[in-house]
């Protein structure tokens, strides 16, 4: 496991927190199983099994997820797994969580895909609450390479 890093306080604005990068294996595994074709959801089953922790494998199985519904599970799995990462590495519940650091995007993919299926099941609140979330943690949300 990977230090915790800290949160970078300053006197000009909310603190920012940069989560660690993801193992190189576990990256390079997520990608290839990507890559799989037909079977693509249960090799990034797969990595999942082996990195439950990992919010960008709960984002990408939410990415290819055969249903709306089913994909929404699979965001707010990457989602609540981003918020314990993030409170481990020194979140306190507020301050900037930007898309510019590439540790961040699969807790920020996961809080976005949230967002899309709530809106899609009817779930307004929710949408509009993981919208709301999205702009305070990156107030340039939402990225141009989204």
């Amino acid at each position: 496991m990977t230090e915790p890093r800290p949160v970078n306080l300053s006197t000009s604005g909310p603190p920012e927190t940069v989560l660690p990068a993801e193992p190189a294996e576990l990256l390079s595994a997520l990608a290839e199983a990507e890559r799989n074709g037909s079977n693509r959801l249960a090799a990034i089953g797969a990595v999942a099994a082996r990195a439950p922790r990992s919010s960008a494998v709960w984002a990408a199985m939410g990415d290819n997820a055969e249903s709306t519904i089913e994909a929404y599970a699979y965001y707010r799995v990457g989602y609540h797994r981003g918020l314990d990462s993030l409170r481990a590495n020194g979140w306190r519940g507020s301050g900037y969580v930007r898309w510019v650091h590439p540790s961040n995007r699969g807790f920020l993919s996961s809080l976005n895909g949230l967002a899309r299926c709530a809106a899609a099941i009817g779930e307004t609140d929710e949408a509009e609450r993981c919208e709301l979330f999205l702009r305070q943690c990156d107030p340039t949300w939402p990225p141009a390479d989204l």
